[in-house]
């Protein structure tokens, strides 16, 4: 009998784990089929019927770019995040698509910056110049999504739903009484008034300086959103206002809404397809013919991106600006990149997309470096700006023949800081002692057990201004400005779009769409094909290689949710290179 248990049990494992192998095979070989379908092209070409509708939700986080495929979704059925640029891409080609009648917004709650969302808008703009049609819906508005979805001929609400008008605010997190109670000193170096990054760790609240710009760029992008909502819909700013400080979106029925011109009528998801039907002159029994964004855009055939000797690259650079890896702007990945794209004499003009708040001051003169050696190949290179182009963001833009950011990017931050932890406290609490042997007095510099001494302090001052000094001549030398007013306007200061063109820190007011345009016209090409950067990882088994920070970066969202972004600042605090050209953290709540 005991023979026999055993050879069960034995027969049982046996089972399982034949199971478990079965079905790691079939993952992998689901995983790589998907892979290969993803990488070779899934759509080689897509079925459009005349006279459809082109869908563009409106949900989940909307990224600069999609710059790798999200491995982690070809295995869930969560879909892939939205990116700017196939949104845009899509826009761009439906409008001289014949077959395409009209956009269909559907609004779930979004999540992208202000710049992002002005972009968005400005195509969906240009969309309805030609004569076409926008239709937008949601059961619920938030104010970003609402602000995009201002500029449709139709805008339907859910008949008990509520626009989301409230303003703009930001939340900075300050850890220093955290800091305090674990016996953690931040010790802090840096050159700017208005350099803020590292007040949370030294402060407890917002220095004055540091909430005097805050509210300056706050309010001149909020008049930007309220004067672009008051021109489509035909409603005074100062009443957008007082909706705004009245909390309309919880105190009053749907129907105030309809009677204040905010959205035109109040119909339930449904009805809206019907409505959508009716403008097609579509039968009510037949299927609503529509595309998804995605979808259009990876069968569609682009117009002015089609094959011609006349190459333009758009290099996509976002993220926090690091030494070396895979996450954010890698100088160790884009420096070599740039010159390969300058050594290809098939690349004429280049136009470097940043969305960056900055990071290592190193990093941003390497990549400044190889932006210089692509301009002395005789190259134009343009910058466009996204949400974010300040402190590093700006100093690998400050080179460039032309700058152009929307107005309500917020860029500059021209500054420096060095940031070194000293946990000496900490380890008296909790009875931990260090003694060093050395050669030399700094022969263990930096170190976190000990504070800095008066002459390190002094010695990283110096590194500090001098790495100031380099930063504001870069400036001064790409802008064509004297220093000393560049060191005047900088301080680390933030400047919002519209007033950095007033100040000279930026060229010109536009979406990337316009700076591509506008490059090529200074390059006197009608036809020309534009060719975007990085290119993607192909490798099956790059792909493999992100699916575990994948999967643990998602399980992270899922339990931090609104504290993820507090997680992220101390694993960038914990990693980063001590010298930075970075803007403050915030919490945006839009």
């Amino acid at each position: 009998m005991l023979k026999n248990f055993f050879i069960s049990m034995l027969g049982a494992l046996a089972a399982f784990w034949i199971s478990i192998m079965l079905i790691f095979i079939l993952g992998i070989i689901f995983a790589a089929g998907a892979v290969v379908s993803a990488i070779t092209g899934m759509e080689q070409g897509v079925d459009i019927q005349d006279g459809s509708v082109l869908v563009i939700p409106l949900s989940g986080t909307i990224a600069e770019r999609q710059s790798n495929m999200e491995f982690a979704s070809l295995l869930t059925n969560e879909p892939k995040a939205a990116s700017l640029e196939s949104i845009i891409d899509a826009i761009d080609a439906a409008r001289n698509d014949d077959r395409i009648k009209g956009i269909y917004l559907d609004c779930y709650g979004s999540s992208a910056g202000t710049a992002t969302r002005q972009a968005i808008r400005e195509a969906l703009a240009d969309f309805r110049k030609d004569g076409k049609w926008i239709v937008a819906y949601a059961d619920n508005y938030t104010q970003g999504d609402y602000y995009i979805a201002s500029v449709a001929d139709n805008i339907f609400l859910n008949p008990i739903g509520a626009v989301d008008l409230r303003g703009l605010a930001t939340m900075t997190p300050f850890f220093k009484g955290l800091l305090d109670k674990v016996g953690v000193e931040m010790q802090v170096v840096k050159v700017g008034t208005y350099k803020s990054a590292v007040e949370p760790y030294i402060l407890t609240s917002m220095s004055e300086p540091s909430r005097r710009q805050t509210e300056i760029f706050l309010n001149s992008i909020w008049g930007n959103i309220t004067s672009a909502i008051s021109e489509s819909r035909g409603i005074k700013v100062e009443n957008l206002n007082l909706w705004a400080d009245s909390m309309i979106s919880i105190t009053s029925d749907a129907k105030v809404f309809v009677e204040n011109k905010m959205v035109d009528d109040l119909k339930y998801s449904h009805e809206v397809r019907d409505f959508l039907k009716e403008k097609l002159s579509v039968s009510e029994d037949d299927d609503l013919p529509s595309i998804g964004y995605d979808s259009y855009v990876t069968g569609a055939k682009i117009p002015n991106r089609k094959s011609n000797k006349n190459k333009i690259a758009v290099y996509y650079a976002f993220g926090d600006i690091v030494d070396s890896g895979r996450e954010g702007i890698s100088a160790e990945q884009m420096v070599p990149d740039i010159i390969d794209i300058a050594d290809d004499d098939d690349i004429k003009a280049m136009v470097l997309r940043v969305n960056s708040g900055g990071g290592s001051a190193f990093a941003s003169e390497q990549i400044w470096e190889a932006l210089e050696y692509f301009k002395s190949k005789g190259k134009k290179f343009y910058v466009s700006m996204g949400d974010y182009a300040a402190s590093g963001g700006y100093y690998i833009s400050c080179g460039a023949d032309k700058i152009y950011a929307q107005p309500n990017t917020l860029t500059g931050s021209i500054g420096i800081f060095g940031l070194i932890p000293c946990v000496k406290p900490l380890t008296e609490k909790i009875g931990v002692s260090f003694d060093f042997v050395s050669t030399n007095a700094n022969a263990a510099f930096p170190v976190i057990t000990e504070p800095m001494t008066p002459s390190q302090r002094a010695a990283m001052q110096k590194a500090i201004n001098n790495g100031y000094e380099l930063f504001t001549k870069r400036c001064a030398d790409g802008r064509h400005i004297p220093q000393d007013s560049i060191k005047t306007i900088g301080e680390g200061r933030v400047w919002d779009g519209s007033m950095a063109k007033q100040i000279g820190l930026v060229d010109e007011l536009g979406s990337l769409t316009s700076t591509v345009k506008a490059l090529a016209s200074a390059m006197k090409y009608t036809k020309y094909e534009v060719v975007s950067y990085p290119n993607p990882r192909k490798s099956f088994w790059d792909f493999m290689s992100e699916f575990d920070g994948q999967m643990k970066a998602r399980a992270l969202r899922e339990e931090l949710g609104p504290l993820m972004p507090l997680y992220e600042e101390y694993n960038y605090i914990r990693t980063m290179d001590p010298v930075q050209a970075r803007i403050p953290m915030m919490i945006t709540l839009d």
